[in-house]
């Protein structure tokens, strides 16, 4: 019978294979700190046809998780833990998402500052990221206004909420869309076989989301990948309204469940569909339905299956 492989990390002998790359903050060819989105590290592999009962040594890949601050006018409001990638499209795409701005050009300037763990006052390896943004003064006075911590763990939507009413559960219904209705089994199955490809993070990695957007006719036309699924769905929201793609006929399909908090990102930034390959959530249906967004979930060839019809099913239904 085949065992189960079991796999250590491990501090390797200058003998053994050996990390290729490390958590730690590098200088690129500028003299720039650069944090990669992956890292290399040896481990021990157990419990493999073949192998030996004291395991072997092999170079693995991680994905890098990352604090990652997101500061508004120099006001640090959130700090994610992240995929140092796509960054200026993840804050654009948090602060769009949760409300702080309401459109894209009320961002003047997006910078990326990676900070070295002994300046941020982390552990030895593990640096962290400034996301530095220039907001409009109404944006930032109405962010002062409401502002509460939101200490993430991996992509965690709603850590340090101290209230029911701080939850932000209030739905916010979408129009009735006729193209919606094209969005049926066939296009989000053709979608779906379209991701795989395109994760390639997670190809050598593992452990990461991905975040897509697809047309009417399920063409995959966007990719973004992120240890948090809400972060790969903020990078995505975050590259649509970069190049001016949100409102757009088409829709959104994760490589996770269907959480409430996807739903409502989703429904606030105007994008009425979203598929997921997992099931979602009874309240991420209950948002669906409140929203009027069209929730496909279990998206696994041959089947799917419509959790919830979006706006333009329930009018008919009506």
């Amino acid at each position: 019978m085949r065992r189960s492989a079991i796999v250590t990390t491990m501090s390797v002998p200058a003998t053994a294979p050996s990390a290729a790359t490390s958590a730690t903050a590098r200088r690129d060819a500028s003299g720039e700190l650069a944090i990669p989105p992956i890292e290399r590290r040896a481990v021990r592999v157990y419990g493999e046809k073949s192998v030996p009962d004291e395991g072997v040594v092999r170079d693995d890949t991680l994905a890098a998780e990352v604090p990652v601050a997101l500061v508004f006018n120099g006001v640090s409001h959130a700090v994610m833990m992240a995929t140092p990638q796509d960054l200026e499209a993840f804050a654009l795409g948090f602060a769009l998402s949760e409300g702080i701005l309401d459109a894209a050009a009320d961002c003047r300037g997006v910078e990326v500052v990676p900070i070295s763990a002994r300046d941020a006052g982390l552990p030895d390896g593990m640096p962290g990221i400034e996301v530095q943004l220039d907001i409009s003064t109404r944006s930032f006075e109405r962010l002062k206004d409401r502002r509460r911590s939101l200490a993430g763990r991996t992509g965690c939507g709603i850590c340090g909420v101290e209230s029911f009413a701080a939850l932000d559960l209030t739905p916010l219904p979408l129009p009735a869309r006729d193209w919606t209705e094209r969005i049926d089994l066939a296009t989000v199955l053709r979608a779906f076989e379209a991701l795989p490809p395109r994760q390639t993070l997670n190809r050598e990695a593992g452990a990461i989301h991905a975040a897509g957007w697809a047309t009417v006719d399920g063409e995959l036309v966007e990719v973004m990948e992120d240890v948090g699924r809400h972060n790969a769905l903020d990078k995505l929201l975050g590259r649509l309204a970069q190049t001016g793609r949100l409102g757009e006929p088409g829709f959104v399909l994760m490589s996770s469940r269907g959480s409430h908090e996807l739903v409502r990102k989703c429904a606030r930034l105007g994008v009425s569909a979203m598929a997921t390959i997992s099931a979602p959530t009874a309240m991420g249906v209950r948002m669906a339905e409140l929203t009027g967004l069209r929730l496909w979930g279990l998206c696994r060839a041959p089947r799917a299956v419509l959790y919830a019809p979006g706006a333009a099913g329930f009018r008919k239904a009506g």
